[in-house]
């Protein structure tokens, strides 16, 4: 197991105070990482607390990642107050349910600022200090969107896609160097995101049909995901994105 031993690195998971970023950012401190909490809305003080109790060190830092400006000091604070960076979780995200006809341009750029941008940008300054130590993993959170594509969400739509693309591009241009960059691509998993799916009687049922574990992913499904992306069990692992979903691809 000690393949999967994170003991000695340092992480940073933004949207990391609730939903999938908790879940990941407290696997990751389990399998003896430190971690760099980046919330804007939701405080992770609980989530911190946890982490603490497990005996990793946890540090919070507030930014709004849309903000391109506010990024780098998510990587400054990180390196200052856990001492070095190993491993980057883009996993914050938002989702704007509109018709296409009717997704208005402010929709489309916040959800491209928060999906893409902040992806891409944080990639690189974590990218350019993973190079010149010689190594490093990235870890994207993408989408069953990353693949097919949806109703009523074309700006989450593009964005997941790019996600994707952008995790294949970094991961040709830095393997070389000793970073392996990949992606996670969730199923329907019971978070804000699909709250209103999930209250759908109708689209409920139909996704629950679909999925052949019949039931919605929780945020622990990708706890292991997480942790094998991020440990040296995965060095040889390229811009993959790797599907957590319950099996909804192949049915």
């Amino acid at each position: 197991m000690g393949l999967f031993d994170l003991t000695g690195k340092a992480a940073i998971v933004t949207g990391a105070g609730r939903g999938l970023g908790e879940a990941v950012a407290i696997g990751l401190a389990e399998a003896g990482a430190d971690v760099a909490l980046v919330t804007n809305r939701t405080p992770a003080d609980k989530t911190a607390a946890r982490i603490e109790a497990i005996g990793r060190k946890a540090i919070t830092i507030q930014a709004d990642v849309s903000d391109r400006t506010q990024l780098p000091a998510i990587v400054e604070k990180t390196l200052e107050g856990l001492g070095r960076l190993d491993i980057l979780v883009n996993n914050a995200g938002i989702i704007r349910r509109t018709p296409a006809a009717e997704h208005s341009y402010e929709d489309w750029q916040a959800v491209i600022d928060v999906n893409l941008n902040s992806v891409y940008v944080l990639s690189q300054l974590a990218g350019k200090h993973m190079i010149e130590q010689g190594s490093g993993k990235i870890i994207n959170i993408a989408s069953m969107l990353s693949f097919q594509g949806g109703i009523n969400v074309p700006g989450y739509t593009a964005s997941k896609h790019a996600v994707a693309g952008l995790t294949k591009a970094l991961a040709n241009e830095w393997a070389s160097k000793g970073l392996q960059v990949n992606a996670i691509a969730p199923g329907y998993m019971s978070t804000d995101n699909t709250e209103a799916l999930r209250e759908d009687p109708v689209r409920s049922v139909q996704i629950l049909q679909r999925i052949p574990a019949g039931r919605w992913g929780t945020s622990e499904d990708l706890i292991g995901p997480a942790v094998f992306l991020a440990s040296a069990a995965s060095d040889y692992m390229n811009g993959h994105i790797l599907a957590v979903d319950g099996g909804w691809l192949v049915r």
